[in-house]
């Protein structure tokens, strides 16, 4: 297993989080973004700039990702891409979506920007939580021990 980071979006603590959990464990961690984000010295963890742009960096991702790679985003279309090709998508709340749930949640997704286009409010995500942080660093500890080995 590998584990690529929708670095664009992915809020700081839970970086923090998957740095430790990659020396910890030794899988190879990838953050990929279109802006430089600061990431430790290790041997595990790695940084991928790519150019600037609507989805350009999910885009590489999912070029990227093999079957059994984990990837960490909050972007729905790159997690049902994800679980199609055969990989986890863990977002920053610490839900894993899967094959049923993620049909659902594109369903959501494309209800809301329909509301936002239309003109409706819908105000954004709530701030991450402690509770948040716990569950996605427990689920994140469930994968790397299920299916995590050293890359």
């Amino acid at each position: 297993m590998k584990i690529w980071v929708d670095g664009d979006g992915c809020p700081s603590v839970i970086k923090d989080i998957l740095f430790k959990a990659a020396e910890r464990t030794g899988v190879s961690l990838t953050l990929v973004a279109n802006r430089v984000v600061q990431i430790p010295r290790s041997p595990h963890i790695t940084f991928s700039l790519v150019a600037s742009g609507l989805d350009v960096a999910d885009n590489e991702i999912a070029r990227r990702m093999i079957a059994g790679d984990l990837v960490i985003t909050g972007d729905i279309p790159l997690a049902a891409e994800v679980v199609e090709n055969g990989g986890y998508a863990l977002n920053p709340r610490g839900e894993l979506y899967t094959s049923e749930n993620i049909k659902a949640r594109l369903n959501v997704r494309d209800f809301m920007d329909e509301l936002r286009a239309s003109g409706i409010e819908t105000g954004g995500p709530a701030a991450l939580s402690r509770r948040d942080r716990q569950s996605f660093a427990n689920n994140l500890d469930r994968l790397l021990s299920r299916y995590g080995r050293s890359s």
